[in-house]
């Protein structure tokens, strides 16, 4: 096999592969024997024909395209790994000499990973940002506790409802004096204020008791899913069984105990306040990396081909298909609400594709130029997290990794993490509106012209 390799524009690479004769004919051979049965020749039994009598019936060429089939993913794999290049599209296929005595002779145009030309990386300003906790955030976290520790209470039958309250009712609804599909129901449990129902329909619950029986009238909406009931007017007989109301614990030691390893409340609060701050810090932190990598992004120059963009886009679009299938939806009933096709989709995937390749190059880059390498202890750590999350054991994510592309992936994963940490770190923090007046100086400057 030979190999020519040639640079185009915006760092595509067009590879020449030329494979032997000899190649091409054996590739010929076996697309005749995988093929030979299904056709059929007067004067042979099926199968049975010889490969010269098929080929002089239907053509020279009749095995053409299965032998390169046959031949191109090898060849390729071959010359990719002889070319040295890190490829980062598909390739695109075209055959250019297929002849039997002859070399089979076919191009791949490929994107190739492109260089990075770094900026400024270390040093830059990104705005300060405190992770500080307000006495009302507090209070509102608090008060969340109390809400999920809280518990319904039936309350006498001459206590009126109020919003809030969930009444249990029994309900059939009539349209035009006759009863509805689907309008009836037993027992259930409506949380007044929800909006769960259409219309006014729990708003003419409120004030009422346990025991009443009423007629709730509402209007059904011009756009309800049930076309037949759109904007028609509707009654209901509601039977109003039993009326709930939501009781909250006090909030004192004793509940502190109750919803806490602590014994007093003033101890939980203190809890309460330090793990609201350090979600407030990490928030914080994760904001001044993203702030920094963005940075880290507009200082460098790098020239993505159109191919690695496409490659990325599909590959979030299978990610966000099996997002989608995880909650019980396919991505067909996702274009179909949102009124897009599979190319309005893709195309809307497009731009956080770019940005995500162009990210993930400038790190790389940064690993490279700081010769960040992860020590074992390092992929150790990564590998006990991974296992955390897919709650797996240690043992069998190692197998999951055992391949070399696997381990290097990781090992780049890592290293990445370990450049935003630097770069962070190194950044300088300043007050935003310091860094409103540098940028829009900045922004002035490259508007005034030269004199």
């Amino acid at each position: 096999m030979s190999l020519q390799i040639e640079k185009l524009e915006k760092n595509m690479v067009k590879l020449t592969i030329e494979t032997e004769a000899e190649v091409l004919e054996e590739a010929i051979e076996r697309a005749y024997r995988k093929n030979r049965s299904r056709m059929s020749i007067p004067g042979f039994r099926k199968g049975k024909a010889p490969r010269n009598m098929i080929e002089k019936l239907y053509g020279a060429g009749i095995f053409y395209e299965d032998a390169a089939n046959d031949i191109i993913p090898d060849a390729y794999e071959k010359a990719v790994e002889e070319s040295g290049l890190e490829i980062v599209s598909r390739p695109e296929v075209d055959v250019l000499q297929i002849e039997r005595g002859k070399p089979f002779i076919f191009t791949a145009e490929v994107a190739v990973k492109p260089e990075v030309t770094l900026g400024e990386y270390k040093g830059v300003e990104v705005p300060c940002e405190k992770a500080s906790v307000s006495e009302e955030e507090v209070a509102r976290e608090l008060e969340n506790a109390r809400e999920q520790n809280s518990r319904l209470v039936t309350l006498p039958e001459d206590t009126p409802a109020e919003n809030g309250d969930q009444a249990v009712i029994d309900y059939e609804g009539f349209v035009d004096g006759v009863a509805f599909e689907g309008g009836k129901g037993e027992n259930y449990p409506l949380t007044l204020g929800s909006h769960s129902f259409i219309d006014t329909f729990e708003d003419q619950l409120v004030g009422r008791r346990a025991g009443e029986e009423i007629e709730v009238n509402v209007t059904f909406p011009e756009g309800y899913q049930a076309a037949e009931l759109a904007g028609k007017p509707a009654m209901f007989r509601v039977n109003i069984k039993e009326i709930k109301r939501k009781e909250l614990p006090e909030l004192d030691d004793d509940f502190a105990q109750d919803v806490s390893e602590f014994d007093t409340l003033q101890e939980y609060r203190e809890d309460v306040t330090k793990k609201l701050t350090e979600r407030k810090e990490q928030a914080v932190r994760r904001d001044k990396e993203n702030a920094v990598v963005e940075r880290i992004v507009e200082n460098a120059q790098m020239e993505i081909p159109d191919p690695m963009v496409d490659s990325q886009v599909r590959q979030m679009a299978e990610e966000f298909a099996r997002n989608l299938q995880y909650q019980g939806m396919q991505l067909e009933q996702y274009l179909q609400y949102t009124g897009m096709n599979t190319n309005s989709f893709l195309e809307s995937l497009r731009p956080q594709a770019v940005k995500r390749i162009q990210t993930r190059l400038a790190l790389e880059a940064v690993v490279k130029a700081e010769s960040i390498e992860p020590s074992q202890e390092d992929l150790d750590e990564e590998i006990q997290k991974m296992a955390s999350m897919y709650q797996m054991e240690v043992e069998k994510v190692k197998e999951l990794l055992h391949g070399e592309d696997q381990m290097e992936g990781l090992k780049m994963d890592v290293a990445v993490q370990k450049a935003i940490d630097l770069v962070t770190d190194a950044a300088i923090e300043v007050e935003q509106q310091e860094t409103a007046s540098a940028q829009e100086a900045s922004s002035d400057a490259e508007e005034t012209p030269a004199e």
